[in-house]
């Protein structure tokens, strides 16, 4: 994931609204959203080059999702891949103090990790402190540490404001508000470490080019009484593709499309 918009406890009906856009390489490749046949109790999008995965939940009530840390000043440190970071944290049965308290994070590159273990929704990355609880409210994860205020970070939490206070919440709602192709002028943008060029491309809520680009939007909403329902819409170089729907009461599934 290169973008995740959430309200937390913001919603009478709903303790977790998110919608998030996974930004990758069109080449590499990737198994849609859907129960693994390896973990029946887990939906989630596969890696299917390094074996991880990105966001997912499990019928449990557990939940994870993962962006990368981009500094393109400090050199590669981790020797696990990433994607195993919800993995490990969606197959286990720990709280997630007790989650923090058993990782190693100096064996992966940057990262910022959301966890829900069904009580609390916690916020953890190897780049800012070790485990920090999500207070209510509307906050955002994109390449940098939890809300900082890069302006597609910015632009979309006041679009997912605008959607839920409008009335007119709905998964379709969501993924439509990732999909803003607008960039950012350069005075705006942050330094990374990267080129200017790649700096703007990255800007956008929704990234295109020749090789690169998001390649999944992720919708979710998780009502207070555990009613789940988690949508995924898949991106080519040539447009969406596939969208995936699955509904969950945790412990038990509603239906699936």
């Amino acid at each position: 994931m290169c973008l995740i918009l959430f309200a937390y406890n913001y919603h009478p009906d709903y303790r977790l609204i998110l919608t998030a856009n996974r930004d990758e390489f069109y080449a590499r490749p990737t198994r849609p959203m859907q129960y693994w046949p390896e973990q029946s109790s887990l939906v989630a999008g596969k890696d299917l080059e390094q074996g991880g995965t990105w966001l997912g939940l499990t019928n449990q009530g557990r939940f994870s999702a993962l962006t990368n840390h981009r500094d393109g000043r400090q050199p590669k440190q981790g020797d696990r891949t990433r994607g195993n970071l919800p993995l490990d944290f969606l197959l286990s049965e720990q709280s997630c103090e007790t989650f923090i308290n058993s990782l190693s994070p100096d064996r992966f590159d940057g990262f910022n990790q959301l966890i829900d273990d069904g009580e609390q929704l916690c916020y953890l990355s190897n780049r800012s402190h070790a485990l920090q609880p999500v207070p209510a409210g509307i906050h955002g994860l994109s390449n940098a540490v939890f809300d900082t205020p890069w302006p597609k970070l910015e632009a979309r939490k006041t679009a997912l404001k605008d959607c839920i206070d409008s009335g007119e919440l709905s998964s379709d709602k969501l993924i439509q508000l990732m999909a803003n192709t607008d960039t950012f002028p350069d005075s705006r943008l942050p330094d990374t470490g990267i080129t200017l060029d790649f700096e703007r491309m990255l800007s956008a809520s929704f990234i295109r080019s020749e090789n690169y680009g998001t390649r999944a939007t992720t919708a979710l909403l998780i009502k207070h009484n555990g009613e789940a329902e988690i949508v995924e819409q898949n991106y080519e170089l040539g447009g969406a593709t596939e969208r995936n729907s699955i509904r969950l009461q945790f412990k038990e599934v509603i239906s699936q499309e």
